[in-house]
């Protein structure tokens, strides 16, 4: 089954919202409500945004859609060129033993 996914929102959004929080005095439950998003992903951006400010830079970056599609794409591609070389290497040995078997 796939993992459902909620709205995309941008990085302008997400540091917009957690400025509410740090800079402004908003609870989280406030700026969830004023900015219509989940309570627990204003306490992640929030850690992010204070982590940011402390010189902290994120470990990874999270990806778009469109770079989530070319990583799967990327491995799909690899997993492809694989299974042709496994059926080149097959299709060689068969040949070479129906060569030998019909002389």
């Amino acid at each position: 089954m796939a993992k459902k996914k909620g709205p995309n929102f941008s990085p302008e959004f997400r540091l917009e919202t957690a400025q509410l929080v740090v800079d402004q005095g908003y609870s989280h439950k406030e700026a969830a409500d004023a900015m219509g998003v989940g309570y627990s992903t204003i306490g992640k951006w929030v850690r992010q945004l204070r982590e940011e400010r402390q010189g902290k830079t994120p470990q990874a970056t999270p990806m778009t859609d469109e770079q989530r599609e070319i990583w799967e794409l990327k491995r799909q591609v690899e997993r492809l060129e694989l299974e042709k070389e496994i059926l080149k290497k097959a299709s060689a040995l068969l040949m070479s033993d129906s060569m030998k078997h019909s002389r």
